[in-house]
């Protein structure tokens, strides 16, 4: 059965709908150039899936409130702000198929409205006296910016093993997943023990769904990113990892060779896409993926079972399953 993000947000119809609400108001400011750009971010909004993740968590933990709502808007701040920075910093033109805001008001204007999201987020908190979430996001902030930095440093050098990409898929993208349910879980008065649960199950969904992102990068999907992306920019995914690790001496030293030196060549990345398939790299990383995907799952069946509980193993299934 496809899943559909409509059907699995029934549970949290109305919370979704009041979220865009609360929102855009959480965003707004006196100075009209601003609320202009910050109009026009939340209309180019995407799946929303960090605020489901955060309210479908709550809602199996507890009774859904307003703490619930500030948590996502707060989430979504920081996330946004974060966007709008690394628009900036990679130099992109687009965001999900629209001009970037750097693209159209320039790089000063665009690190100003990445600033303002991040002191709103943090505003919002302390307005509210809601430090415990406020520490569980910064911390995802922290990770995020490490894990950034870490991809960047080892793109240098195409020195990745598996355990150093998984510390940085963790940080860079898992931390971030794991905050949403960390959130949602807290914001609903659980306890310690349950917040970790919750945070280590947004955790192995978030690895699950960045390596679903790395199979795009070899054509695994006909719909999903252009094909050779990672290559481009000299980043070290699990398939690639993989077929690495198994190949010959000579072989590897070509390879290395064409990422770190002919990374701009159409033919040479279908080279390097074509060797990592050879190598069954691509079969390797979903095997991975599933396992990740178990274990979220594992953790979850651990909850008592509710249309909230169905909805986020729907939406599990959702980010493993999706095709772009």
């Amino acid at each position: 059965m496809k899943l559909d993000l409509k059907q699995i947000q029934v549970p949290i119809e109305s919370e979704m709908a009041q979220f865009e609400h609360k929102f855009r108001d959480f965003m707004k400011s006196k100075v009209k150039l601003l609320d202009h750009i910050t109009n026009y971010i939340v209309k180019r909004k995407g799946k929303q899936m960090r605020p489901m993740f955060v309210f479908l968590t709550a809602g199996v933990c507890g009774k859904i409130n307003e703490s619930t709502h500030r948590g996502a808007a707060l989430i979504e701040l920081l996330h946004t702000a974060s966007l709008v920075h690394d628009d900036v910093v990679d130099d992109a033109n687009y965001r999900r198929g629209f001009f970037s805001v750097n693209a159209l008001w320039k790089n000063k204007i665009a690190v100003l409205v990445g600033d303002y999201l991040l002191s709103r987020g943090l505003l919002l908190s302390v307005e509210y006296g809601d430090f415990d979430l406020l520490r569980i996001v910064s911390n995802a902030v922290k990770e995020m910016s490490e894990g950034e930095l870490l991809q960047s440093y080892k793109a240098r050098k195409l020195d990745v093993d598996e355990d150093i990409y998984y510390e940085i898929i963790r940080q860079k993208t898992a931390s971030l997943i794991a905050s949403c349910c960390s959130v949602g879980a807290c914001s609903v008065g659980s306890d310690q023990a349950t917040i970790e649960k919750m945070r280590l199950f947004g955790e192995k969904v978030g690895i699950a769904f960045q390596i679903k992102d790395d199979l795009f990068d070899f054509g695994d999907d006909e719909i999903g990113k252009p094909v050779g992306i990672d290559i481009k920019e000299k980043k070290m995914t699990l398939p690639l990892i993989y077929a690495l690790r198994n190949a010959d001496w000579l072989t590897k030293r070509k390879i290395i060779y064409l990422i770190r030196n002919r990374s701009e060549d159409k033919k040479a990345v279908n080279e390097v896409i074509d060797f990592v398939k050879k190598s069954g790299g691509l079969e390797y990383a979903k095997e991975k993926m599933n396992g990740f995907y178990q274990e979220a799952l594992a953790i979850l069946k651990e909850f008592p079972d509710s249309v909230y509980k169905t909805s986020l193993g729907d939406l599990v299934s959702y980010s493993i399953e999706r095709r772009k």
